[in-house]
């Protein structure tokens, strides 16, 4: 069967041309896969590896500082098991509305203003 729009194209080049048409959508498929379309989800890490995340004392504010390297002045650890893993996850979100004291003594974040 030809293809009327086709007509009076070399075979040679009606073939090239059916097997780039099939090539650019099967990678329009894939892209569609990998890009969300395919029913997962990715969340970005807190920190990068060789990190981990501390808070600041007293307010909202977050830092990553290199693993085997001090907290930094004004910083703290997260208390156990309360880290905060993944952008948006149930402590990332938590820890937006809550900090700890200079007692160590998690307590809701002053309002900003």
């Amino acid at each position: 069967m030809t293809t009327p729009a086709l007509t009076g194209t070399p075979r040679s080049l009606r073939r090239r041309i059916r097997t780039s048409a099939a090539a650019a959508l099967t990678g329009a498929a894939a892209v569609l896969a990998l890009t969300g379309c395919s029913g997962l989800s990715f969340q970005d890490d807190i920190c990068a590896g060789g990190e981990y995340p501390v808070m600041t004392v007293g307010a909202t504010g977050s830092a990553c500082v290199k693993d085997g390297e001090k907290v930094p002045e004004g910083y703290t650890r997260y208390p156990e098991g309360k880290v905060p893993q993944k952008v948006d996850d149930e402590w990332d979100v938590y820890w937006r509305t809550h900090t700890v004291d200079k007692e160590g003594n998690v307590i809701d974040a002053p309002e900003a203003g």
